[in-house]
Order: structure tokens, then sequence, then C-alpha cells
């Protein structure tokens, strides 16, 4: 656009850590200034350091990310501007792939389920515009169904879901580990809904507890699962409880963050500091380094040790 004479001079976004650290990195390697607006405190630092490196423009605002996003589309006005947020067609039309790409590396099977984080909620109507896509082009037969996951603290989707969407209130979002999905006023929340319908979705919620506990349980099988994951997988073992998905069914989960971004959180459950059950946490043994007390404390720990996920019902 700028090439073709567009007067942008800077590209802009809200955000609670990720969409931030993608713009500032594309915009670095295009000579583009970026601009960030982020909630102070309210981000791991590993999210607010990524825009810094890469020398973005970043605003650090006393307020949540609904008040970013309120702030982002006011500054967005001026047409030297750009907005990359999800309210942008273009960014919705980049996240379709993620629906294709799932579906291409199945060998072009689509998949039973998948489960996504919702936040700001673009996400779903993206990945519902690549699927639809797919099936209209004769790719794929059928559409699998779409569960969004959301944060019990900010669940604005789910209250709706609830209510078979015929009323939608902004809510005020809790402060969650979940922190990037910590959004009361999601500006997608129409073309989320309309997906949904298209689906046949789900909305399901999970507690602090719940995601806490699904993302270290999903950790002993190799992986290193985000919060958000870990709302998604708390999500899969409730519908999976419930009846609502099927064993034997495929079921794909879309993580939406690395676990690196967040180890203070993680820290903090294996240390048992999150004031919450923490059945998976796992601390190192301190021990003097003598081959007895190494011995023993082996003979110990292996006699207990528990199964992995993969062994364990749930």
């Amino acid at each position: 656009m700028i090439s073709q004479g567009a007067p942008i001079q800077a590209v802009a976004c809200a955000s609670t850590g990720d969409t931030s650290a993608a713009l500032a990195t594309y915009c670095a390697a295009a000579g583009i200034q970026s601009i960030v607006l982020l909630p102070r405190g309210k981000i791991s630092i590993a999210q607010l350091v990524q825009p810094l490196s890469n020398d973005a423009l970043v605003l650090y605002l006393d307020t949540d990310f609904d008040g970013c996003m309120r702030l982002v589309r006011e500054i967005t006005k001026d047409e030297t501007l750009y907005l990359a947020n999800s309210m942008n067609s273009l960014r919705i039309e980049g996240q379709a792939t993620v629906g294709i790409e799932i579906v291409q590396q199945f060998d072009w099977e689509a998949p039973d389920v998948l489960i996504i984080p919702g936040g700001n909620l673009g996400n779903v109507s993206a990945l519902g515009k690549g699927l639809l896509l797919m099936k209209d082009l004769g790719l794929i037969t059928r559409l699998p169904r779409i569960v969004v996951a959301q944060a019990q603290r900010a669940n604005p989707l789910y209250r709706s879901y609830l209510r078979n969407f015929e009323s939608f209130e902004p809510i005020q979002a809790q402060e969650t580990l979940a922190s990037a999905i910590q959004i009361g006023n999601p500006v997608s929340f129409q073309k989320a809904v309309r997906t949904l319908k298209q689906v046949n979705g789900i909305v399901e919620q999970a507690t602090e507890e719940e995601l806490a506990n699904a993302a270290a349980l999903g950790d002993r099988t190799g992986m290193f699962n985000c919060p958000h994951t870990g709302v998604a997988l708390a999500v899969l073992i409730k519908l999976l409880k419930a009846g609502k998905i099927d064993r034997a069914e495929r079921v794909v989960v879309i993580s939406t963050a690395h676990g690196l971004k967040f180890v203070e959180m993680k820290v903090k459950y294996h240390q048992r500091q999150l004031q919450l059950p923490a059945p998976h946490a796992n601390q190192p043994i301190d021990l003097p380094a003598r081959l007895e007390a190494v011995k023993e404390a082996l003979h110990q720990a292996l006699e207990r040790r528990t199964p992995t996920l993969c062994q364990t019902p749930l």
C-alpha cells in the first residue's frame, strides 16, 4: 500500500503481548515504524521485551486491553496510521490460513473438532473463514466443530452462548493467568458468533485452577504450554468428561503462544505459589553431593512416580 502511494507512516495495534510481538517483528523487517499499545502490568516481561527489541514505539498504558483497543481505534482514524488489529479484514485473511494448514497437514481430511482460546475473537472467525473456503472449493466435505475456550474471569462470549447468543454484554475482565485473553469487550464478537452458528460450535470456560493444571498436565507429554493453551486443554478435558466430545473423534487444540513467554507463571505453579491446588507441581530436590543421598532420592522418587497423561485416564 505504501509503494502505491498510501500516506502510511506507521502500523499500530493494541495487544495483550502476542500481536504486538508479531507486528513489531514484521515491521522491523520491512523498515516500517510500528506502534503498540500495551496494558501496563498485564503482560509478561517476555512479551514486553519483544516489541522493544524490534524498535517499536511502545505505549505502556495504565489500562486493560479493552482500554488500549479503544485508544488505538481512535488514533488510527488518522490515515497515516494503519490499524493491524482484527477489525482489519486483511488481518483475518492472514489468520484464515491456520484452518487451511491444519487440514493440509492431515492430508486434506478435516478433523472433527478444533479448540481455540478466545479473547478478542478474530481468530475464531478467521479459522471459520479458511474452513468454509475449503468446503466451498470442494477440498473438504464437512466442517469441523469449533470450540471456543474462554477463561472464566474473561468470558463474555461464554455468557452470551448460555443465552443462545440472543444478547451480548461487555464485561470488565478480571485478572487471569491467561492474560492474553483477558478481554471483556471483544471487537470480533459478531463475526465469531456467525462462525459458531455455521459450524454448530461450542463455547466453554475454564477456571484458574483448571487452566493451570491442564497446562501442567499437557507439559508432561513433552509440550510447554502457555496458560491460554491451558484454557483450551482444560476445556477439552471438560467436554470429554461431559460426553460432548467423543474419544474416537480427532481433536486439534490450537496453541496461541509458547510457554517460554510465561515462565513466571510456570515457575510459580511448580513452586506452589499460585494459591491454587497444583497436583502436577514438580519441584527440584535439594541434596548434598553424596552418592548415598542421590541413590536414596532416586529410589523414593521412582517408587512414587505417577504415569504421564498418555497413561492416565482423563
